[in-house]
């Protein structure tokens, strides 16, 4: 451990669960590296995930957005490419774009695709899917409404699923965002897996969340409390 990392969690109680507020201020004072380090979360649910009827899985846009800026590649035909250009969409494209990505091409943070074009972006699964790019209805990346999908992702819509674990990794934003446009995002998550939890599952489903930056330690927050706020 090194000596800016060791400083840092020393500032962190580890046995404590701190209240959400308290927990990001002190995720973004320990966020001490030159680059605008990402804050991540973990978020452990008291499911099962090795049942396919206990899968969390979702899609929701965070208010504050991601403090980055979101490349989306859309594949799209006829009108609908260039409505996928007219709302900002990084790369339009069909078969050149899957030629691009078999060669190893995967410059973009998220993809879409129109209902017509699954047969084509299918050749290219087994590269997008393993990377949680694979274009998907349930999250809103399959549709023709490709405008609205793509205005979407821009502003900063988060997709979200558990892990084998029962863990749902993401990340809410940028350091430089602060706590108080932080603690919106989270929320805003927290909400949309609260309305995601199966119906079959049973028991506590919020079972232990923790918040870090890119390079910084993790902070245990009062999980709970946390969903208490959630409007």
């Amino acid at each position: 451990m090194g000596k800016r990392m060791k400083a840092a969690s020393e500032k962190v109680d580890h046995d404590k669960r701190y209240p959400l507020q308290d927990g990001l201020a002190l995720v973004v004072e320990n966020a001490g590296a030159k680059f605008d380090e990402s804050v991540d979360v973990a978020i452990r649910l008291g499911i099962d995930a090795k049942q396919s009827d206990q899968q969390v899985r979702g899609a929701v846009s965070l208010p504050n957005g991601l403090g980055k800026e979101v490349r989306v590649l859309v594949f799209a035909k006829g009108d609908k490419e260039n409505e996928a250009k007219d709302a900002g969409a990084d790369f339009v494209g069909a078969d050149d774009l899957v030629e691009k990505i078999k060669g190893g091409w995967l410059d973009f943070d998220k993809a879409i695709a129109t209902p017509d074009m699954m047969a084509t972006v299918s050749k290219v699964a087994k590269v997008l899917g393993p990377r949680g790019l694979m274009p998907n209805p349930k999250i809103g990346t399959v549709t023709f409404d490709v405008g609205k999908a793509v205005e979407a992702e821009k502003k900063g819509k988060l997709s979200f699923r558990v892990d084998k674990n029962g863990i749902i990794h993401a990340a809410v934003g940028k350091k430089s965002m602060g706590a108080d446009k932080l603690k919106g995002n989270l929320l805003t998550l927290l909400g949309a897996v609260q309305k995601a939890k199966p119906a079959s599952s049973k028991g506590v489903y919020f079972k232990g969340m923790s918040i870090s930056s890119t390079m910084g330690p993790g902070v245990r927050i009062d999980v709970n409390r946390a969903v208490g706020e959630v409007v």
